[in-house]
C-alpha cells in the first residue's frame, strides 16, 4: 500500500496551486487530484506542532480524504520532532480529541510518527510519562533510530516501534523487525512501518520496496514519484529498460518517460520480488554524466 505524503506546503486542491507553481510534467500536484489518479487510500500528514494551524488543516484534509478516498482509508500522522516535550504533545493530542470534526477522522488514524525532538525522544524520563499516559496513541521513533538498540530503548520506555528505510541500514531493518515480530507474538501492539526519503528509481526505490516487501510491512511511504518527473531525469536505454523490466511498476507517463504505477493506492511489487534485491536489470552507469562534468540546464 503506497502511503502517500501530505507535506505542509503541498497544495490539497487545484486552487490551492499558485499559476507560477503549477509543474508542467501532467502528473496530479493537488492532492484531490492525486486520490483520483492513484485511487489513494493510506496518508501521512505533516503537521507543524502549531495547534491552530495544524487543526484547521487537518480539519480541511479530514474532508477531502473522507470525499475522495475510499471509505477504508487510513493516515498515519508525522509529528516531525517538533515537540520539545512530551507534555507538549499530550496537549496538541487532547486538542484534536476535543475538535468534535476530527473526532472520526481519527478513528482511522495508524500511528503517529516521532513527535519529540530527537534530543529528548529516548530520554529515560519517558518511561514513566508513558506510564502515566495509558490510552495514549501508537507513537513510534524515526529519526531517533539512529543505533542498533534504538528499537529496543523504545519499546522499553513505551513506544510502540520505529520505522525502516534502507538508509538507516537494512540487516539493521531486519533484525528490527524480528524483534517486533516477537513482541507482536508475545501479545504486545507494536509498529514498524516503511518511510521514504524520496527515493526514485531505478535502483534507490526498488530495493527499498524489495526490503519493505520480505520483512512484511505493508503501509509504505512513497513520494519520490511525486516530487519528481518519474525516470525523465534518466537516458532513454535506462528509462527502457526500467520500463521493460518493472513493466508492472512503472507505466509510459503523458510524456512517455516511465513512472510509477499506482493502482488502487498499491504498488505491484511482483517483478521486484522475483529480481536480485529488487533490480531487475543492470543499470549502465556509463549513460549517465559524471559528476564533475554536470552542468545545470539553462533555460530562457
Amino acid at each position: 500500500m503506497a502511503r502517500h505524503t501530505v507535506g505542509l506546503a503541498d497544495p490539497l486542491s487545484p486552487a490551492d496551486i499558485p499559476k507560477d507553481e503549477a509543474v508542467a510534467d501532467q502528473l496530479p500536484q493537488a492532492l484531490t487530484d492525486c486520490i483520483t489518479t492513484y485511487g489513494l487510500r493510506h496518508f501521512k500528514i505533516k503537521i507543524n506542532g502549531q495547534p491552530d494551524t495544524d487543526l484547521a488543516r487537518l480539519e480541511t484534509l479530514a474532508e477531502i480524504i473522507t470525499t475522495h478516498a475510499a471509505a477504508d482509508f487510513a493516515f498515519t500522522l508525522d509529528g516531525n520532532e517538533q515537540f520539545k516535550s512530551i507534555t507538549d504533545f499530550q496537549s496538541f493530542w487532547a486538542a484534536i480529541q476535543d475538535h468534535d470534526a476530527l473526532r472520526p477522522f481519527f478513528e482511522k488514524l495508524l500511528f503517529i510518527e516521532q513527535p519529540l525532538h530527537r534530543d529528548v525522544a529516548l530520554d529515560e524520563s519517558l518511561y514513566d510519562q508513558f506510564q502515566a499516559w495509558p490510552d495514549r496513541p501508537p507513537i513510534i521513533i524515526d529519526e531517533s533510530d539512529a543505533e542498533l538498540d534504538s528499537l529496543t530503548t523504545a519499546l522499553r520506555l513505551g513506544y510502540a516501534g520505529t520505522s525502516h528505510k534502507n538508509c538507516k541500514g537494512i540487516f539493521k531493518g531486519v533484525t528490527n523487525r524480528c524483534l517486533i515480530e516477537k513482541r507482536r507474538r508475545e501479545g504486545e501492539t507494536v509498529v514498524m512501518s516503511g518511510e521514504d526519503l524520496c527515493n526514485v528509481g531505478p535502483v534507490a526505490l526498488l530495493q527499498d520496496l524489495a526490503v519493505c516487501a520480505a520483512i512484511g510491512i505493508e503501509s509504505v511511504e512513497r513520494n519520490g514519484h511525486h516530487y519528481h518527473p518519474g525516470l525523465s531525469q534518466l537516458p532513454a536505454p535506462m528509462q527502457e529498460a526500467a520500463q521493460k523490466h518493472h513493466h508492472d511498476l512503472y507505466h509510459a507517463g503523458p510524456d512517455d518517460w516511465p513512472t510509477l504505477r499506482i493502482q488502487d493506492g498499491c504498488i505491484d511489487a511482483t517483478s521486484i520480488n522475483a529480481a536480485p534485491f529488487g533490480v531487475g536489470f543492470a543499470p549502465d552507469l556509463s549513460e549517465l554524466t559524471p559528476a564533475s562534468e554536470w552542468q545545470p540546464p539553462i533555460h530562457p
